[in-house]
């Protein structure tokens, strides 16, 4: 009769493989490794909100934007409390976060986080802005989603902002629904004739660009007070932003960076 072969100590053979008891009992006693795992799982620490959104999230998207040459620490804090991903399709919320603009549907998009920090913190540096620590009474120009209006709200004593298309205009009532805090108008009409019943604004600012500022907008700028927008840049092709500022002597303008927003338009749909 044959003999069985000698293993040192601790050892046996496993289907033609030397391994250790260890091993071998992880192998014909599975129960351990399905209750690690059990585990395991209990102790994972779910991501807060839709998609990938959590406080981390947003604050490793404003680092990023300070790093990127963003300083004004009052609009900083506004992209840091406020939840994009609730404004935009959740099939894109794990797109949120990162600086892209993102559509909404209707030929229209969210602006890129960091375009829209940098013409908040160009209104921030108007005259009434400097000197009262927030942006009055704000007009904006597009809703759009709403996103902008969320930032605004934390930013400004007032805010009225005017949307053509009237889905968009329903869809941003839906999302600001839950976050409204403070004075908020949201108009259904034609931004190019801004919301004279409001007038004057400290802060104006505009989500599409045309071929020249509409005079109502002009109109209704406070003194003090500072527009922000883009506009087609002529000859040079595309679109700059454009800021002018109302003094006691008149407005002032100076054309900045080059920018790419949605065509201006009248009339609403």
């Amino acid at each position: 009769m044959s003999r069985l072969p000698r293993f040192p100590l601790g050892l046996q053979q496993l289907q033609g493989k030397t391994v250790s008891r260890r091993e071998d009992a992880a192998v014909v006693r599975p129960q351990r490794p399905v209750q690690q795992a059990a585990l395991d799982l209990a102790r994972q620490v779910l991501p807060s909100g839709l998609g990938l959104d959590s406080a981390a999230v947003r604050r490793r998207m404003v680092d990023r934007l300070r790093a990127a040459g963003l300083h004004n620490e009052t609009v900083l804090q506004a992209l840091r409390s406020v939840e994009r991903h609730r404004f935009v399709d959740s099939a894109l919320a794990n797109q949120a976060y990162e600086d892209t603009s993102l559509p909404i549907g209707l030929s229209q998009t969210i602006s890129k986080p960091s375009v829209v920090g940098h013409m908040l913190a160009l209104l921030f540096e108007g005259a009434h802005a400097r000197e009262h620590g927030n942006l009055g009474r704000v007009l904006e120009i597009g809703t759009g989603c709403g996103y902008q209006a969320a930032l605004l709200l934390q930013l400004g004593r007032q805010v009225v902002s005017i949307e053509r298309l009237q889905a968009l205009h329903e869809r941003a009532r839906d999302n600001l629904a839950q976050l409204r805090h403070g004075d908020l108008r949201l108009v259904f009409g034609d931004g190019m004739l801004g919301h004279p019943p409001r007038a004057p604004y400290h802060s104006i600012v505009a989500a599409a660009g045309g071929e020249q500022l509409p005079k109502a907008w002009l109109d209704q700028l406070a003194v003090g007070g500072r527009l922000v927008a883009p506009m087609h840049a002529g000859n040079a092709g595309g679109q700059r932003l454009v800021i002018v500022d109302r003094g006691p002597d008149g407005l002032s303008t100076l054309h900045q960076d080059a920018v790419h927003f949605v065509p201006l338009k009248s009339g609403t749909e």
